[in-house]
């Protein structure tokens, strides 16, 4: 890597505002689309890294991400770049927004091209097999980058169409935290900063799980009461996993916890909530991810959690239950089921320690 740092590259726009930060976006899914189309709009020098030069070349022509938000007529400034160096070469901030499965491969093919950037991932998953969060994949592959994890109740259509939202940024360096600030915050959308990056990646990863469970619910059209059961005990074993693997639970109460989690669980433009919907509805799981078209990452993160869960001796029944209908072939109503079990438990976590949490 060259001597060049992060701060050489940053030093120009904070001490001149007029100074176009230099945003790239690698990947462009739903998400990745809408945050290139944020920093575009906050006046940034921005591309958004297209594989198939085809799409790229017709995102540049019409302003229109025809697969993802093909509704949405997305900013003039934003270039759609399908070679991968020019796309990350002299850049100031890389956002990675690249399904879990091939996150890896994408850095490591972008690493001969890395010097000053910072690296943040907009991937809410965990690696199958390694059970690698992605700041962890980051750390693995460009050990010498500035890096963070950007998460929280983020659906991307209704980024796109200017309706008010707020994200978090997580970050050990203060400078990355301002830097992703200065690219991505707005009048309408919101940045907020912390350094617990594990937890709030977390938040990201954990909650697709449960938006899963909320859609095999709206399946079988259950009442709010239980609704509001899922949704207080999901965070319940959110946090529980969290905690043991390091991250403070306080992160949880936040935006990229139960922000993330209620916005998830609720909305059917979720992918995951779809998933749960049509296995729900009695379709395979192959029926189900076949008609989304796009990644549903609560998928493999009920694999990737269970047995880690099982490792740890972390109590996460909903997972458990939500594994055994997925690939088991038990019925949808066991995800019920797993939250009426006998036994005295606290209600917050973490506040009456005698009881079994």
């Amino acid at each position: 890597m060259s001597e060049l740092k992060f701060t050489d590259l940053l030093d120009p726009v904070v001490t001149n505002p007029k100074t176009a930060l230099r945003v790239t976006v690698l990947g462009g899914g739903s998400f990745g689309t809408a945050m290139a189309n944020t920093a575009a709009r906050n006046g940034c020098d921005t591309m958004i890294w297209i594989r198939n030069p085809d799409v790229a070349d017709a995102i540049n022509q019409t302003h229109l991400n025809q697969h993802y938000l093909p509704d949405f007529v997305l900013e003039q400034n934003l270039r759609a770049e399908s070679d991968l160096q020019t796309a990350v070469r002299d850049r100031d901030i890389i956002l990675v927004a690249i399904p879990s499965h091939s996150f890896r491969s994408v850095l490591q093919q972008i690493k001969p091209f890395i010097t000053s950037q910072a690296v943040i991932s907009l991937t809410k998953g965990i690696e199958a097999q390694s059970f690698s969060f992605m700041s962890d994949i980051i750390r693995a592959e460009l050990p010498e980058v500035p890096y963070g994890v950007l998460s929280g109740p983020n659906l991307a259509k209704e980024i796109v169409a200017g309706q008010p939202a707020g994200t978090v940024i997580a970050s050990q360096s203060e400078l990355v935290r301002y830097a992703v600030q200065q690219a991505l915050h707005s009048a309408l959308f919101r940045v907020f900063a912390s350094d617990d990056v594990h937890g709030v990646e977390l938040g990201g990863a954990l909650k697709n799980i449960y938006a899963v469970a909320m859609g095999i619910a709206a399946a079988y059209n259950v009442g709010e009461n239980t609704k509001s059961m899922l949704l207080t005990r999901a965070l319940a074993e959110m946090s529980r996993f969290a905690v043991k693997l390091g991250a403070n639970p306080l992160t949880f109460l936040g935006l990229s916890g139960v922000g993330d989690l209620f916005a998830t669980c609720n909305s059917p433009l979720s992918r995951n909530y779809q998933v749960g919907y049509a296995l729900g509805k009695g379709k395979t799981l192959e029926q189900a991810t076949t008609e989304l078209g796009q990644t549903a990452e609560g998928i493999n993160t009920i694999i990737q959690v269970r047995k880690r869960a099982e490792e740890l001796d972390v109590y996460m029944p909903i997972t458990a239950a939500l594994y055994a209908v997925v690939f088991e072939g038990a019925p949808p109503l066991s995800v019920a089921v797993s939250m009426m079990k006998t036994g005295q438990r606290s209600d917050v976590e973490f506040v009456l320690p005698h009881y079994a949490v």
